[in-house]
């Protein structure tokens, strides 16, 4: 008798230590696949797998609810794919009756529910819950043979917190990664439609610069032929002229003269734009185009009630530059000044040799510039807000050509400005110039 009891012992402990070596061991594999880096459908199959192999069942299979409101459900080979309504059906019979799983045989008090999980051919289901929220189930279908025993559903129960935390991560991970390709198609599609603008942007800016350069050619060429009739009508070529038609014959010579440089800052810019716009250098007497510069503007001073002044050295001031385009700079900073100076003010024009350099400014005691738009100033198409306001007729150009004319020689450019108080524009120039023609 002892020897039986012995014998049945023994064999008893050998059945649970080989019993619980294998729920070790596929405790082992769950977790080996739960921790693994793959997408939740294969994730869902292996695990499927694993635990129709312990089980011994018919067909395994999931239905796990996704952060961004779709789901997944994936198993073994075989299995009926569940509606979402027939879920939250499934869902609302757990919550309601705090059950943490479900058998065909033990439903006889729930006849929809019976009648779902028989139409998907289940014979357990288990909700996975992590914290207070089920995020999806698990079911089983038939056993092989026989009916599933109190370790079969035990070793699924053990995992059920491991797992349900596993297929939420990898289901969150899943929507990211979505979302993400999402935003990334999102983004190559927004590149591309930005890309076609673009080609499409350059082509008309490509046709406005032709078009500029064009009507600005056609433009210059009977300008050209106005101030030359209207100089030769002042010199008294046409007869003896009163001093009112001479006053007026002067104003139309300074408005056409300002229209000539404002073709010409169009030209420039659309040079700039088509990469054509050169420094072209020329031996030339500053002091001598200042005066110039001035003597065409003293009409337009007077008439605003200001008054030039020409500072210069003794000396002539003789430089390798592009005289044209440097007239242009020196022209616009004293048109500003005398559009934005208030009456009875002087301007001074200055020409000086500082440390090695050639500086020409242009002081006045005008509006001054916003502190904190100053930097914008020589934007191409920029002007400050009380320049807009004073002169909305203006084209925001000028200085921005200006920079490129002097960056052109190698100079900088000279700004310094308090609003309501004055500005001071201007440059300078290596005394030092080259004498071979420069390219920008």
């Amino acid at each position: 008798m002892n020897l039986l009891l012995v014998v049945g012992s023994a064999i008893y402990l050998s059945w649970a230590v080989n019993r619980r070596r294998k729920q070790a061991a596929f405790h082992l594999k769950l977790i080996t696949i739960l921790t693994s880096s793959v997408a939740i459908r294969e994730l869902l199959e292996r695990v499927a797998v694993e635990i129709q192999s312990a089980a011994s069942a018919s067909n395994v299979f999931f239905f796990v609810y996704k952060p961004d409101g779709h789901f997944v459900s994936s198993g073994t080979k075989g299995h009926l794919r569940p509606t979402a309504s027939d879920c939250h059906m499934l869902e609302s019979y757990f919550y309601r009756t705090g059950r943490t799983s479900a058998r065909m045989h033990s439903l006889h008090d729930e006849a929809e529910i019976r009648r779902l999980l028989k139409g998907y051919r289940v014979d357990f289901a288990m909700p996975l819950i992590n914290g207070s929220s089920i995020i999806g189930f698990l079911f089983l279908g038939p056993k092989k043979s026989g009916l599933y025993t109190s370790y079969d559903i035990g070793m699924v129960f053990d995992i059920k917190h491991e797992l349900a935390i596993a297929l939420q991560n990898a289901a969150s991970l899943e929507a990211m990664k979505e979302l993400n390709a999402h935003l990334q198609q999102r983004i190559d599609s927004a590149t591309d439609e930005l890309r076609t603008s673009n080609e499409q942007l350059r082509g008309l800016d490509t046709a406005k610069d032709e078009f500029v350069s064009m009507a600005s050619h056609q433009l210059r060429t009977p300008l050209t032929s106005v101030k030359g009739y209207i100089s030769m009508v002042l010199e008294g070529d046409a007869g003896k002229i009163t001093k009112l038609q001479k006053q007026f014959l002067r104003e139309a010579l300074t408005s056409s003269e300002r229209m000539v440089h404002l073709i010409n800052d169009f030209l420039n810019v659309s040079r700039v734009q088509t990469g054509k716009f050169m420094i072209e250098r020329h031996s030339v007497d500053l002091a001598k185009v200042l005066k110039q510069e001035i003597r065409s503007l003293e009409t337009t001073a007077e008439s605003r009630d200001l008054r030039l002044k020409l500072e210069l050295p003794k000396d002539p001031v003789v430089m390798m530059v592009d005289e044209g385009k440097l007239r242009q700079v020196i022209m616009n900073f004293i048109d500003n000044a005398l559009y934005y100076s208030r009456p009875d003010t002087d301007i001074r024009v200055k020409l000086s040799i500082l440390r090695g350099d050639v500086r020409v400014e242009v002081v006045d005691n005008g509006i001054g510039v916003p502190a904190h738009q100053q930097a914008q100033l020589f934007s191409k198409f920029f002007r400050a807000d009380n320049a807009r306001t004073q002169r909305p007729d203006g084209t925001g150009v000028g200085l921005y050509l200006a920079k490129m004319v002097i960056d052109g020689h190698g100079g900088k450019l000279l700004f310094s400005s308090k609003e309501g108080k004055g500005s001071t524009f201007g440059f300078t120039l290596p005394l030092q110039q080259p004498n071979d023609t420069d390219s920008q």
